[in-house]
């Protein structure tokens, strides 16, 4: 039996996992949950699942919880402070950081800081504080299992190979609403348009990074800290069958890559059960129903931010904060209606421009430059 902290427990990632969690009563309990403002639904599932903690982010949520639950025997925590102590004191094996944003980055250090085993669904953190983040791993013996479909699939691909016989990492992307669309017609692209993906269900920040192709950008950054390669290993090709959820090539050329239908539930619980593997709830992949399997590269002049994430990648340091902070403001800016879905990638690159890398950086010095690209953008 293995105890799970779901953080963003009411949010796409989260939910999927307590729905695999609840599938596997002899393997997985669920003993925290936290999320950031659904207080209503974080207490619909404390009273399902029975968690000894939850943690609701938005403090001023706090009384509403603290009714909701008074009958129960469940700990209320709120505000950064409760998700620190949530993520560091509650025993537990693994952590789903299911946080979107930097947001996720100080709990999924106190969760690496108390040892256990992140199943890392919070790309954000590595792209911000990759350096950071692997070193505390290393020095405290906590084992990272990413939930990304693109990154579990490379994990799974490369089993117990040594990550010096990898020649080449390919990250497949579905390509998004826009794929087929021009540069003129996607910078006055509708907010609805923009979350209309074609094959994934998730929330309106990651739907709009996968429209304009930052959700790949971010991954690179994630790819090359997780499995140690560099930017010129790293290979993107547009996948419009969500099939092939990545590939690896080894240095002796052959390639394995890792197939499933485009379904969250199938990689965690990869990352719940690691290293062993039960049946599960996703639905089986039938590859004649499929047919055929496309590959095409990405057009970068097209999808720019390709090219912002090598770069951030490369260049290493503080610059994924900034990518990472000055796309989640321009963002939020197109989903209020504020900016064109066009003017989201050239904000980035702008703010991208301005900042001075700053090499190896502390937190304090990451958490610097995530203030000062929301400021900036």
């Amino acid at each position: 039996m293995k105890k799970v902290i779901v953080l963003g427990s009411t949010g796409s990632i989260g939910t999927n996992a307590l729905a695999v969690i609840e599938a596997l009563p002899d393997r997985l309990q669920a003993v925290a949950l936290a999320a950031n403002n659904n207080w209503k639904l974080l207490c619909e599932q404390a009273l399902r699942f029975k968690p000894a903690v939850v943690c609701i982010a938005d403090a001023a949520h706090y009384q509403d919880v603290q009714r909701e639950l008074k009958s129960s025997q469940v700990k209320v925590l709120a505000g950064k402070e409760g998700l620190c102590e949530l993520a560091f004191q509650t025993e537990a094996d693994v952590v789903v950081t299911g946080i979107t944003g930097a947001a996720g980055l100080a709990p999924t250090l106190e969760c690496i800081r108390s040892k256990k085993t992140i199943a890392l669904a919070n790309k954000e953190s590595l792209v911000v504080a990759g350096p950071l983040l692997t070193r505390l791993a290393k020095e405290h013996g906590a084992a990272i299992v990413p939930v990304d479909s693109e990154h579990s699939a490379v994990h799974q691909a490369i089993g117990s190979t040594p990550y010096k016989a990898i020649n080449k990492v390919t990250l497949t992307a579905s390509g998004g609403p826009f794929v087929d669309r021009s540069k003129e017609q996607m910078a006055e692209a509708t907010v609805e348009a923009a979350l209309n993906h074609p094959t994934w269900k998730m929330g309106p920040v990651i739907t709009v990074n996968s429209a304009t192709l930052v959700n790949k950008a971010l991954e690179v950054i994630e790819a090359h800290w997780l499995f140690g390669v560099s930017t010129d290993q790293i290979e993107i090709l547009v996948h419009r069958q969500s099939v092939v959820h990545s590939m690896v090539e080894f240095v002796d050329n052959s390639v394995v890559a890792q197939l499933g239908v485009p379904d969250m539930k199938l990689p965690i619980q990869y990352a719940l059960t690691h290293p062993e593997r039960c049946v599960g709830i996703a639905p089986k992949l039938d590859l004649a129903q499929v047919g055929t399997l496309t590959f095409e590269p990405v057009d970068q002049e097209r999808f720019p931010a390709v090219t912002l994430g090598y770069r951030a990648a490369y260049e290493e340091g503080s610059m994924g904060a900034v990518f990472n902070a000055a796309n989640e403001v321009a963002v939020g800016k197109f989903l209020a209606r504020q900016i064109r879905f066009g003017d989201i990638i050239p904000i980035v690159e702008e703010v991208m421009a301005k900042h001075r890398v700053v090499q190896d950086p502390s937190l304090e010095q990451i958490f610097e430059a995530d203030r000062w690209a929301r400021t900036e953008a």
